[in-house]
């Protein structure tokens, strides 16, 4: 087990860490979660010996081994395969002695571990790893001098998976992971041999793949038994509970302090005044959790277009003569959520060059409305800022007439307080760039937003800040991203990009995860077993979409009649004996409207279950 045991770590003056133990069981998986800038990393830091306490102490079982990801892998002539089997420095080390090694009885002993540690299936275990993280056959045979640095952190991760340390420690891994590669980590934590423990803001990933959560809050550390969805009930409940036996004990000093300031200075209430000083000062403040300020977005509102915004016909797109993506026939409105789904090196990004009118079609038509603006976010652009630029002059570049308190209410609505506003880029986290990247992408108010991985480096807090602005926001969106969550939230129509081809997903996203997660055999058995299924023309769908909109129109109308009407209840004066009729009649309108209310929402969930359907068919 690891065990922490009253450990105190310290930085530059501030306390990270303050007199705070927990135990980690053997073979369990654990999320590690909090804040930005809690001291997350930091603690995975001392836990590998990195750095050293100020008191306390963190114990492991003798010779276990703890394996993380810190950096990505050298860019050299080492074969991706051969850079992860090397990983396992045991087997290394064993393979090379059999090939020198002349005693007999040395060797029996080096072929018998060889085989305990299943070393002959190495290469097939090294190869399914590297598989599921994005690599095919023919990339696991090139040097990695031939990939980026991203898909050499891929490689890192998938060496240190393939080394199975007995405490394996990982750092938002899926931030260079896409969709396919997520999912496929998430189904492998969750069967992994050993203890885990993982940093990660993925919801989905810490709902599926763990089994408890480490808070990191305050300077401690709670350990909850569960899910993420489990975790954050049981803390609301806590805080709720807290806030209220706070308020009670405010109530209570409230009323013993007043009868000190009455009585103190009456003899004959000398010691009943001197008892209730007594208990004031025994008494132990209830302290509710600090929460930092909540994240928010604001996006800017755009005007609404006649639709459809954009229209593709036959079109084809690529690079020089290389067609990546051909035979598109598309068209996007402006109330239009799409997730694009599809392996990496599909073609995605090449889709989201191509709409956002970064790339030119090779042949065919897009036909874009007249006044149409796009915001484009992407992860390169996050590194592209100017590290010596403060994101208040970064905002200047381009809103230079609107001035500076107007530029940093624009700020702050993304999060990006006073402190942050004056702070060089270079000093900011990685979650504070991201907000600023996107605030320069949704500056002009767009009509169709592109999110490239809009998620990485924002902590859950921040994601689900996202998820609300998005929701809210009356412009088109087309995302891609690995966040399961994002994507459940937010889109309402699924593209897949396959084969070089762009066609509408019928199914949903569980489906989707689980065909990723589906041997390609049985896929292929399974769909040519399930019946056929007419589908929903476009116009159908259409209509259904706009029965489910005027359906949730009409139960917010009689929500707010209900709330006008509570709130006329809730007045004491409508109780007096004078106003009896009076009540009467605001009662019978307030069960008129309840029941109203009730038919209203059954034939709102019923549009929606038709919608539903035919979008599945």
């Amino acid at each position: 087990m690891l065990k922490i045991s009253d450990i105190t770590y310290s930085v530059e003056g501030r306390t990270l860490l303050e007199n705070t133990s927990v135990t980690i069981p053997t073979g369990h998986k654990v999320g590690l979660v909090g804040r930005n800038g809690t001291g997350k990393t930091t603690l995975f830091r001392i836990i590998r010996g990195e750095m050293i306490l100020d008191t306390g102490t963190i114990s492991l079982p003798r010779g276990w081994k703890i394996g993380g990801v810190s950096q990505e892998v050298p860019g050299n002539e080492v074969s991706l395969i051969d850079t992860v089997l090397r990983a396992d420095s045991e087997r290394e080390a064993l393979l090379a002695e059999a090939e020198i090694a002349t005693d007999p009885m040395r060797i029996a002993e080096v072929q018998t571990r060889l085989a305990d540690i299943d070393a002959w299936s190495a290469e097939a275990r090294a190869s399914t790893i590297l598989k599921g993280l994005g690599f095919t056959d023919e990339e696991q045979r090139m040097p990695c001098s031939a990939f980026s640095g991203g898909w050499r952190m891929r490689v890192a991760l998938a060496a240190v998976l393939f080394s199975e340390p007995d405490l394996l420690l990982l750092d938002e891994p899926t931030n260079y992971l896409d969709l396919e590669g997520a999912l496929w980590l998430e189904a492998y934590i969750a069967k992994y041999p050993h203890t885990v423990l993982i940093v990660s803001h993925d919801r989905e990933l810490l709902n599926r793949s763990v089994g408890g959560i480490l808070h990191l809050e305050n300077k401690g550390l709670i350990y909850y038994t569960g899910t993420y969805d489990m975790f954050a009930r049981q803390r609301a409940e806590k805080i709720a509970l807290l806030t209220s036996a706070a308020k009670k004990q405010d109530a209570k000093r409230e009323h013993l302090q007043k009868f000190v300031d009455r009585f103190k200075a009456k003899a004959s209430k000398a010691k009943q005044a001197q008892s209730r000083v007594k208990a004031l000062e025994k008494m132990e403040t209830i302290r509710v959790p600090a929460d930092a300020a909540r994240t928010v977005f604001t996006f800017p509102e755009p005007e609404e277009l006649s639709p459809p915004i954009i229209s593709v016909e036959g079109g084809a797109v690529g690079y020089g003569n290389t067609i990546v993506l051909h035979d598109l026939n598309l068209r996007i409105d402006q109330d239009d959520r799409i997730a694009l789904l599809g392996r990496n090196g599909e073609g995605k990004s090449t889709l989201s060059k191509m709409l956002s009118n970064r790339l030119e079609l090779a042949r065919g038509t897009m036909v874009t409305s007249n006044k149409l603006r796009i915001g484009f976010f992407a992860q390169h652009q996050v590194d592209e800022l100017r590290i010596q630029e403060t994101p208040l002059e970064h905002l200047m570049r381009e809103r230079a007439e609107e001035g500076q308190a107007k530029l940093r209410a624009r700020l702050a609505g993304f999060g990006l307080g006073a402190d942050q506003a004056d702070t060089e880029v270079g000093r900011l986290s990685g979650g504070q760039k991201a907000r600023l990247s996107l605030l320069l992408a949704t500056l002009p108010a767009p009509h169709l937003l592109i999110l490239d991985e809009p998620t990485n480096h924002l902590d859950i807090e921040s994601r689900e800040a996202l998820v609300e602005a998005l929701t809210a926001y009356s412009g088109a969106v087309i995302l891609v991203s690995h966040d399961m969550h994002l994507l459940s939230m937010v889109a309402d129509r699924l593209w897949l990009v396959k084969g070089g081809n762009v066609k509408p997903y019928d199914d949903d996203l569980e489906s989707y995860r689980k065909m990723l997660l589906t041997p390609e055999k049985q896929q292929e058995k399974a769909k040519a077993a399930a019946p056929k299924v007419k589908k929903a023309t476009r116009e159908e769908i259409m209509a259904l979409r706009s029965d489910a909109r005027k359906g949730e129109e009409r139960v917010n109308k009689i929500n707010e009649m209900r709330d006008k009407l509570a709130k006329k209840l809730a007045d004491p004066a409508l109780y007096e004996d004078s106003r009896i009729g009076e009540l009467a009649t605001w009662n019978k309108k307030y069960a008129e409207v309840m029941d109203g209310l009730g038919r209203a929402e059954a034939m709102w969930m019923a549009a929606l279950e038709k919608l539903e359907k035919a979008e599945k068919a």
